[in-house]
């Protein structure tokens, strides 16, 4: 089974379209055993509410891909979950082939590349290799922060229509082309998810970070066309990461 079926599988069976962001604030290089033990800690409580995990830089700089992130990587499977490595992978084919297969190697089943970098000898090569290992590709199509704006929403001529096009409809077009396993839209900015939905239709489901923290909220992601929510810092920071969870699982379903 492929990755795009086993996480809607995931989501069906737990009842719910949250991805946890599995983010933490910095800690000192020596306090790495406590970050784990957080990291596997909160995963275990909220299990149960969300239907997969998305980690970053907060853990894999720190822990170590094949050290500590591993251990993560095998208890959210544990748990029947799907794991996303958030890396951004913009670089050069040959570079990105080697990114992905460290990755995919350590359990990952997607990752979550960049665009601008187009397709051959670009990400043309992570695709080839996600095909054959039944993992996943993720576009980013419009970020959630402030300034995304200015890289993916800038006006550019697209090279086939020589028409005025903006940045994230034309990755959204890349995204439907390449077959790719999900977009990724900021839940800050509901009226770019319904624009880009338009685009993708139910074809490539649409990945909204930016719930909670960031402003964006999970009843309007989910209204706008969202299919997943990506919840980090109101889940990972809480008192009670389970109940923030279930919260959070409950809003979007309403």
């Amino acid at each position: 089974m492929h990755y795009k079926q086993r996480i809607e599988e995931t989501s069906h069976k737990n009842k719910t379209d949250i991805v946890l962001a599995l983010d933490f604030p910095y800690q000192k290089p020596s306090d790495r055993k406590t970050l784990l033990a957080k990291a596997q800690e909160t995963l275990e409580a909220v299990s149960k509410y969300v239907c997969a995990v998305k980690i970053n830089h907060h853990l894999v700089l720190p822990l170590g891909t094949f050290d500590g992130v591993q251990t993560i990587i095998n208890q959210a499977h544990d748990n029947g979950l799907q794991t996303i490595i958030d890396c951004k992978v913009n670089d050069i084919g040959n570079t990105n082939e080697i990114i992905a297969n460290y990755y995919f190697k350590a359990g990952f089943d997607a990752l979550i590349a960049n665009p601008f970098v187009g397709w051959e000898e670009g990400l043309k090569p992570i695709f080839q290799v996600a095909q054959k290992q039944k993992r996943g590709v993720i576009l980013l199509t419009y970020m959630s922060h402030k300034a995304a704006s200015e890289g993916y929403g800038q006006t550019i001529i697209d090279e086939k229509t020589k028409q005025p096009i903006p940045q994230y409809i034309l990755f959204a077009k890349k995204a439907l082309a390449w077959n790719a396993d999900g977009a990724v839209v900021g839940a800050t900015v509901p009226e770019k998810i319904r624009e880009i939905k338009k685009e993708l239709s139910e074809t490539v489901p649409i990945y909204s970070p930016g719930v909670g923290a960031q402003g964006g909220t999970a009843k309007e992601a989910r209204n706008a066309g969202a299919r997943y929510l990506i919840v980090g810092r109101d889940i990972t920071q809480s008192k009670d990461p389970a109940e923030a969870a279930k919260k959070i699982a409950n809003a979007a379903k309403q």
